[in-house]
């Protein structure tokens, strides 16, 4: 039953896709199935075939040594014995290990290892799909850096992209996470592997979604130049890259930290609210995230969870999309251990990526300064590329539970 609402799900979200396509006589047919089926493949890979499952566990094991590594700096900033007397923290657990992240980007951007390695995929992304070299990249480099950082791969061209090629920028952006938050989610302790899994699955998932909303329509792609990524301000040495990296991580925890304060305080305040107005007709459990729960329990239904739980799953997934995915995590493993397994995958999935409606505020900020003659654009294109990449993180959910329950 879970695979059949699954299989009904897929097909649920690429006719919802299909409909609110701005040019459907335009969809490119061989890039819309090439990149489902390398979304499908990743996760068959991964969830389904026991080689591919031993492989990922290796590189899950490497990058939790890279995490624990973090928290020797943690240690001597904070001391052991303040991690040991307040037990697990965000403030103390998750935001420093942002921090340490963000530095070892930066040093491995550095020392040109991450333009290599997006060079790599980006290129085979290209090949495969047919995409354009500079939505491709850019697809890539959201794997690795957030919706903000990862357009300045392709800074150069961004004012002459087509419409299309921006609205695949943008919605790749919304369907990944970054590397360092991911690292904060590893240590609240969401499934590491499953997060890696979902973030190499949003970039054909995110370019499948922004090409069946948003086809090209005939721009012609330009060549992309690796070494033409206009970064005037490259650190000098590495020294100053891991400063580089360690203040921007340092800007982006103490944003998470003061979001979660703010978030979680006035969602309590807003609870007591709807608590007191449920009193009046006998219901004192009257919440946003009841709420929420109610009313896209169907969705998450339809992506593979059991009824039984598709209210908590649902309640998640709106929290994620009103809110923004920490929020949602930081609830979700409150009430991990409630849930089944095939459930637990199911969230995991479709929390990865920063498709919520502040994102539309951060692109117009973010990539509207990198290219401000494209500002209108992106405004207008903001809801859209929201809307596709929660589409591209609900399909990597219900490839996730389809392989998952066929195991």
């Amino acid at each position: 039953m879970q695979s059949l609402m699954s299989i009904v799900g897929i097909f649920t979200l690429l006719l919802i896709a299909f409909l609110l396509s701005t040019d459907r006589s335009a969809i490119n047919r061989r890039t819309v199935i090439t990149a489902f089926s390398l979304q499908i493949g990743i996760a068959a890979f991964i969830l389904f075939v026991p080689q591919g499952s031993s492989f990922l566990d290796v590189i899950v094991r490497g990058v939790q040594h890279v995490i624990n590594y973090g928290n020797d700096g943690i240690e001597f900033v904070f001391g052991a014995k303040a991690k040991e007397n307040l037990g697990f923290t965000i403030a103390l657990n998750v935001l420093p290990i942002i921090v340490f992240f963000s530095a070892l980007m930066s040093v491995l951007y550095y020392l040109g290892v991450m333009q290599r390695v997006v060079g790599i995929f980006g290129g085979w992304l290209h090949k495969l799909l047919k995409t354009s070299e500079t939505e491709s990249m850019s697809a890539v480099s959201n794997i690795f850096v957030g919706h903000t950082e990862a357009p300045l791969v392709v800074k150069p061209y961004l004012a002459g992209m087509s419409q299309s090629e921006l609205f695949a920028v943008m919605t790749g952006g919304c369907a990944t996470i970054a590397g360092a938050v991911m690292a904060g989610y590893a240590a609240m302790g969401v499934d590491l592997k499953f997060l890696i899994t979902a973030s190499f699955m949003a970039a054909p998932g995110g370019l499948l979604m922004a090409k069946i909303l948003m086809p090209e329509t005939g721009h012609k792609d330009v060549k992309f130049d690796a070494e033409n990524t206009g970064d005037e301000a490259k650190a000098v040495n590495i020294f100053e890259a891991i400063g580089n990296g360690a203040a921007t991580g340092l800007t982006l925890a103490l944003n998470v930290g003061a979001m979660l304060l703010a978030f979680v305080a006035m969602i309590a305040l807003l609870n007591g609210i709807l608590s007191g107005i449920g009193g009046w007709f006998g219901f004192d459990d009257l919440t946003l995230q009841w709420i929420l729960g109610k009313v896209l329990a169907p969705l998450a239904f339809l992506l593979g969870v059991p009824w039984n739980e598709a209210i908590d799953a649902g309640s998640l997934i709106g929290q994620k999309i009103i809110i923004n995915e920490f929020y949602a995590y930081a609830s979700f493993v409150q009430i991990k251990e409630t849930l089944t397994p095939h459930t637990q995958v199911i969230i995991t999935f479709a929390l990865c990526g920063f498709a919520n409606l502040s994102s539309i505020a951060i692109l117009l900020g973010g990539l509207g300064s990198i290219v401000p003659s494209r500002r209108t654009d992106i405004a207008r294109l903001g809801l859209r590329a929201v809307l596709g990449g929660t589409l591209a993180n609900l399909m990597s959910a219900s490839l996730a539970g389809l392989f998952f329950s066929l195991q």
